[in-house]
């Protein structure tokens, strides 16, 4: 059980070291952006495709982790839409506050604490939830701020269609979403990875985890602590406490084998990420109040997560 303290431990000292030379000025912000840049451009997008393509899926039960994660996902979005109503919100805010309640930070510290904590093998489970993660709650964000009649930051109001068609255009170019593709279409092919390209994608693989670590707290240190107490607090416990709570109670019903019962629980408990305030800044709404869930939600989740692995890998 200590392990896992100093194994998260570890974890958030990378992050606070971004976060510090982020602070301080040490390292530049196009530094940052490079940083950032091969992150999220080649080394996770090459550990992505090296996961999909060399990973045993046998024992895993893919569709019951989706099934769990993403029925969490609904409950909180759903959950979270009400609370946000019955504290007088405006519906306008209701997409970004349930995006923030529900995005989770899947890459830059469900990976590295996945794989850290319950092993290479959780990296198959977690593949499953990254690859459809960022298309179903961007998709439905989308949809949602639509049908509650949002403008864009420029001012326009897209149809659904146009909604659509932005989100889909926009996953199609990203790099993480290319590599779990390329890495998908491989397997089926049923040809085996040449060893070279098998090497090279292990290398960036290797360096993958601690270059978004590093990211992810160079991010932190330009979010700023902002926003409805009462709103941010609400999206904390929503995200840090119920959603893993609700995926833990679906993947018991469901019967998932052990790591994948802990991936789902994990996944579910992880902070928000950054994506949920990027979609805010988009549509111009709550971006305060998810601003101060990502990043206080980061430090907070130190603790919540350390505190939900150590009752997973309890006897």
């Amino acid at each position: 059980m200590l392990s896992v303290l100093v194994v998260v431990a570890a974890i958030f000292a990378v992050i606070a070291i971004g976060y510090a030379a982020g602070r301080s000025g040490y390292l530049s912000k196009d530094a940052a952006r490079g940083i950032a840049d091969f992150a999220f451009r080649i080394a996770i997008p090459a550990l992505l495709f090296h996961t999909v393509v060399t990973a045993k899926f046998e024992g895993v039960a893919p569709l019951g982790v989706i099934a769990s994660f993403f029925g969490a996902v609904a409950a909180v979005w759903a959950i979270t839409t009400a609370l946000a109503f019955a504290i007088g919100r405006p519906a306008a805010d209701h997409p970004s506050l349930a995006i923030s309640a529900t995005f989770g930070n899947t890459v830059m510290l469900g990976l590295p604490i996945g794989a850290s904590t319950l092993g290479q093998e959780a990296l198959a489970p977690i593949s499953a939830i990254i690859a459809c993660h960022s298309p179903i709650l961007l998709l439905t964000a989308t949809l949602h701020a639509a049908g509650v009649g949002n403008h864009g930051a420029d001012g326009a109001r897209p149809t659904v269609r146009e909604a659509i068609i932005s989100v889909l255009r926009q996953l199609a170019a990203q790099p993480l979403v290319i590599a779990i593709f390329a890495a998908v279409m491989w397997r089926l092919s049923g040809l085996p990875l040449p060893t070279p390209v098998l090497m090279t994608a292990e290398m960036l693989a290797r360096a993958g985890v601690p270059a978004a670590l590093i990211s992810l707290g160079l991010s932190l240190a330009t979010f700023k602590i902002t926003g409805d107490a009462r709103t941010v607090s609400m999206l904390l416990v929503l995200k840090l406490v119920l959603m893993p709570a609700i995926a833990a109670g679906l993947a018991f019903a469901l019967a998932l084998p052990p790591l994948s019962f802990a991936v789902v629980v994990m996944m579910a408990a992880l902070p928000a990420g950054a994506n949920a305030y990027l979609f805010s800044s988009h549509t111009g709404h709550a971006v305060n109040v998810a601003s101060g869930a990502v990043a206080i939600g980061t430090a907070v989740s130190a603790v919540t997560l350390s505190l939900i692995l150590l009752a997973l890998k309890s006897p």
